[in-house]
């Protein structure tokens, strides 16, 4: 067994690869960029090892330097993570040829399954089902159209190297044929270094289905069952689960069969991923293999109870598969939610910065630990108080949870969201809480189009369903009758102007627009000892009890009975009074006050925000790659002003309407914060 290894890859995924060499007994190397000098994955490893500066190209993806690295520290292997140089064939053989070992698959494995398009040839030979397409590289857009009509609309443009989400666009008529073949190539060439382009068919209303494999230098493949990945948004994964919902028993096999021939065929010998496109009549084709591990690959830990980056070590280290096919085991049901830093109401646009707070859900299940089970864990490589870098990849944490059956999973994955705390950047929580409670999504009924279908005009506050939204305006009460009584206690007032503490208040549900909603109700029975109390909310009575302090942000306790995790706060940056309330995704932002108090705010003015229409505005932060008009051009709506570069995502900026540009008020290569001016209209 390996003495020590370097791990090529920051973030969660180099967190969790340390997690595992821990439990072996093994030393890890990291290596980091200049963003991620203080990162976790450099404190959590016995080593670390500074690449270069913050872009990819200048540190992580940089092979001789990372070879360096672990000659330099004796690393006798290297485990590459998921991205960056992971299924990059040239890589893969450098680390062969210099004498260490590649924990994955040999580099002619990756040559023959991780290149899309030779690995649909090979798997034709192997007598896999493929979709239809043009499996040679393109030269041009006008030959993208060409072939994209042959085939039929609607098609899918894919980078040959390309990987989670980056390099593919979907195309329904001419125009965007045109046009996705130069993004694809584009977003391509810069984070994989090759602009190969193919096409296919895009199956319609199609189910995403990926089936684990794992195999040894002996010629030993097993499957290790299936994982549905349907519910994505622009073909990045947002919920993984395992096993599906939708695939019998019988397709199950069949499709382990084919993954397993197919690793076969080329030899395969790590951890890798057969996807597959599958019809809703569970016929199937073969999509593309990942000769990596998954970013999913936690739930297939949770229901087979195995450690896939420790058997990859061992398979590297030359150790046979310790099981067979008819060891593998398929127990209870897992989810996975991918935590994003992206703001899901403004278009899920990246957003990064300093978190104020990180406060992951309490744990029951951890990393490298395959006893404990049917729990709740999280996978992240932040902390609270680190740098959410905009040269990298928007996701921050991965929240798994491991159910008795898929309900019970969904369940534990909801409460475990509400008691999620991200404060200072702006994450997908929201998002993620109102894909769990869709009725199609706990009924099983979903596609790969799911997203696009429910949300096809974004994601709006509105969009997230409560079982019961007069709780939040019970529980701001709550907390606000407790901390009139703390207040109340304080000693040393001075008599008749002490405070005092009534049972009637009025919670005044702040709107953007000043079309605030004002809500009677009604706070007895309080018991501050026991933090109970008795709160009426027009027809409804609610009995909360909860001994959480009023300083936590996460409030957990009982409400009629029935347990409840929400997270309730002072302030916000609308108004610093304010009490917010979250829960299952739902947020309140409202004031609790006297009845009094109430009649004199409904005589406030309302103070409308500026207008802002003549400009165009940083959505986001990012680096302005790109300013495509000058001062005294004339402009239609729609038509391409900025290009934005933030977390590895080419963000376009359009005019929003007719008009002439006045000014210019960013530079090209400056960096952006959210809302700033870029460009300026003529009134």
């Amino acid at each position: 067994m390996f003495k020590k290894i370097l791990i090529a890859n920051r973030g969660e995924i180099a967190c969790r690869v340390i997690a595992t060499a821990r439990k072996m007994g093994i030393a890890t190397v990291a290596v980091y960029s200049e963003a991620d000098r203080e990162a976790r994955h450099v404190r959590l490893a016995d080593e670390a090892v500074l690449l270069g500066p913050a872009p990819s190209r200048e540190s992580y993806l940089v092979a001789d330097k990372i070879i360096a690295a672990a000659k330099a520290t004796g690393a006798e292997a290297i485990h590459p993570g998921y991205g960056f140089l992971s299924e990059n064939e040239d890589f893969a053989r450098r680390v062969e040829e210099e004498g260490l070992v590649f924990i994955g698959p040999k580099h002619h494995s990756i040559a023959a399954m991780g290149d899309k398009i030779a690995s649909k040839k090979l798997a034709k030979e192997a007598g896999v089902n493929t979709i239809p397409g043009w499996n040679d590289p393109i030269d041009t857009p006008e030959q993208a159209v060409e072939i994209a009509r042959n085939i039929g609309y609607p098609v899918m443009i894919k980078a040959s190297a390309g990987g989670g989400g980056k390099g593919l666009r979907v195309a329904w008529n001419d125009k965007e044929a045109f046009d996705g073949f130069t993004s694809c190539r584009n977003e391509a060439r810069n984070s994989f270094g090759d602009d190969r382009v193919f096409i296919e068919k895009f199956v319609e209303e199609p189910r995403h289905i990926e089936i684990q494999v794992l195999g040894d230098a002996y010629g030993n493949v097993i499957y290790l069952n299936e994982r549905e990945c349907s519910i994505q948004r622009r073909h990045q994964k947002v919920i993984e689960e395992a096993p599906s919902p939708f695939i019998s028993d019988a397709t199950r096999r069949a499709m382990g069969e084919q993954a397993v021939a197919l690793a076969k065929a080329v030899q395969y010998q790590s951890a890798g991923t057969v996807e597959f496109v599958v019809g809703k009549d569970q016929s199937f084709y073969f999509l593309e293999m990942n000769t990596r591990l998954q970013v999913e690959h936690p739930v297939t830990e949770c229901i087979t109870g195995l450690d896939l980056v420790e058997l990859m070590i061992r398979i590297a280290a030359g150790e046979k598969l310790p099981l067979t096919q008819a060891d593998v085991k398929r127990e209870g049901w897992a989810i996975e939610c991918r935590i994003n830093a992206e703001d899901p109401f403004r278009n899920f646009l990246p957003s990064t910065g300093r978190l104020v707070y990180f406060r992951p859900p309490k744990e029951t299940m951890w990393q490298a630990d395959t006893a404990h089970r049917y729990g709740v864990r999280v996978d992240t490589g932040v902390f609270e108080g680190g740098e959410i870098p905009m040269y990298y990849d928007s996701m921050i944490a991965k929240l798994i949870v491991h159910g008795k059956d898929r309900a019970d999973a969904i369940a534990k994955m909801r409460e475990a969201l509400n008691g999620f705390v991200i404060r200072g950047i702006n994450s997908n929580i929201p998002f993620q809480a109102a894909l769990l409670a869709h009725p199609d999504f706990v009924a099983g009924r979903f596609n790969t189009g799911f997203i696009a279908q429910h949300y096809a005009s974004g994601f709006r506050a509105e969009d997230v369903p409560h079982d019961d939204e007069a709780f939040l305006v019970a529980l701001a009460a709550f907390v606000r009758r407790k901390s009139r009584e703390r207040a109340a206690a304080i000693s040393g007032q001075l008599p008749g102007y002490g405070v005092k503490v009534g049972k009637d208040y009025t919670v005044i549900r702040l709107a953007a627009d000043g079309q605030h909603g004002y809500i009677p109700v009604h706070v007895d029975e309080f018991v501050g000892e026991t933090g109970y109390a008795s709160v009426t909310v027009g027809d409804k009575r609610y009995k909360i009890t909860s001994p959480s302090r009023l300083s936590d942000i996460v409030i957990t306790g009982e409400v009629n009975g029935q347990p409840f995790t929400a997270q309730v706060e002072r302030g916000s940056p609308k108004n610093p009074l304010a009490l917010v309330v979250q829960h299952n995704g739902t947020r309140l932002e409202c004031l609790v006050v006297s009845p009094r108090m109430a009649e004199l705010y409904r005589l406030m003015p309302f103070k409308a925000p500026p207008d802002m229409s003549r400009y165009v505005l940083s959505p986001m932060p990012g680096l302005l790659v790109d300013v495509a008009v000058q001062p005294g051009q004339k402009v239609q709506a729609g038509e391409r002003v900025a290009v934005i570069e933030a977390m590895k995502m080419e963000n376009v900026l359009f005019a929003p309407a007719d008009g002439v540009v006045a000014k210019v008020l960013a530079q090209k290569g400056e960096s952006l914060v959210v809302d700033q001016p870029i460009v300026e209209f003529e009134r």
